[in-house]
C-alpha cells in the first residue's frame, strides 16, 4: 500500500468509515490510521473480519472502535454514535463508504433506503459531533455521478440512480455543513477491480470490466482508490466539492 497521507499527520483526530470490514472501507480506514488517526470500523454482518482489521490497526499505535450496525435503522444508527461519543467524545472524519443494492433478496427499495436515506441519517446523527475543521467524504462511483447524462448498464441502473440521489441529498446540506465549518468532498471513481459491485456486475453482464477497462486505459484497485478516499480526508476541499477518480472521458458532464 502506497501511503497516501503523512504520518502522524491525523494524530488525535477520530474517523469513522461506514462498511469498512472489508473492500475499499477497510484499506481507508488502514490509511487513515497510518496517519495516526483513531478509527471507528462499521460492519453490518462481518464482526470477525471487522475485529481482525481491528487488531492489526491497534499494532499501530492508534485505538480502534469497532460497531456493528445496520445504517437503514435509526435505533441502530443512533447507537453506533452513541458509542462513539463515549468513546472519543467528538468526530473529525466521517467517510461514508458503505453502499449496496444489487444483492439478491432484498426488497425493491432496499438499494434507495441504503444509498439515499441511510446516508443522510448517517450525516444527521453525525452532525453534534462534527465541529469546525472536520471533514465529511461520500464514496461513489462515476455510473452514479453521471446518471443523468451517461447511461449505465442496465444492471446497475437501479443502484446508479440511488447513489446520485443520496449524493444529491448530501450536497443539500453543504451548507449546514459549512456553518459548522464542517468540509465535504464526494469522491467518484471509476469501476474499481475487486469489489463486490464489481463482481456482481460481471457476474450478470459477463465481459463488463474488461470491455470497461479497455475503454478506460486503466481501472482502479481497491487500495488505489481507497487511497484516493482518504487523501479526500485531508486534501483541501475542491471548489466544486468533487474529487473525481480515474478517467471520466467516456462520461458526460451535467
Amino acid at each position: 500500500m502506497t501511503q497516501p497521507l503523512a504520518s502522524g499527520s491525523l494524530a488525535g483526530r477520530t474517523a469513522l468509515v461506514t462498511g469498512s470490514s472489508r473492500g475499499i472501507g477497510a484499506d481507508t480506514a488502514r490509511y487513515l490510521a497510518l496517519a495516526g488517526a483513531n478509527v471507528v470500523i462499521n460492519f453490518r454482518n462481518k464482526a470477525p473480519r471487522a475485529e481482525k482489521l481491528a487488531a492489526e490497526l491497534r499494532e499501530l499505535g492508534v485505538e480502534v472502535l469497532v460497531v456493528g450496525a445496520d445504517l437503514t435503522d435509526s435505533a441502530s444508527v443512533s447507537e453506533m454514535f452513541d458509542a462513539v461519543q463515549r468513546t472519543f467524545g467528538s468526530l473529525d472524519i466521517l467517510v461514508l463508504n458503505a453502499s449496496g443494492g444489487m444483492e439478491s433478496g432484498m426488497a425493491e427499495d432496499y438499494a434507495l433506503a441504503l444509498n439515499r436515506d441511510a446516508q443522510v441519517r448517517v450525516l444527521e446523527t453525525a452532525m453534534p459531533l462534527l465541529g469546525e475543521g472536520s471533514r465529511v467524504v461520500f464514496v461513489t462511483s462515476h455510473q452514479a455521478h453521471f446518471i443523468r447524462t451517461t447511461p449505465t448498464m442496465p444492471e446497475y441502473e437501479p443502484v446508479a440512480l440511488s447513489k446520485r440521489a443520496g449524493e444529491d441529498a448530501l450536497r443539500e446540506r453543504i451548507p449546514a455543513l459549512a456553518e459548522k465549518g464542517v468540509g465535504f468532498v464526494v469522491v467518484s471513481g471509476d469501476m474499481i477491480e475487486g469489489t463486490i459491485t464489481a463482481t456482481l456486475l460481471e457476474r450478470a453482464n459477463p465481459g463488463a470490466i474488461a470491455q470497461r477497462r479497455d475503454s478506460a486505459g486503466k481501472l482502479y484497485n481497491v487500495s488505489e482508490f481507497a487511497a484516493e478516499v482518504a487523501a479526500a480526508a485531508s486534501d483541501p476541499v475542491p471548489a466544486d466539492n468533487t474529487r473525481l477518480v480515474g478517467d471520466t472521458s467516456s462520461f458526460t458532464a451535467e
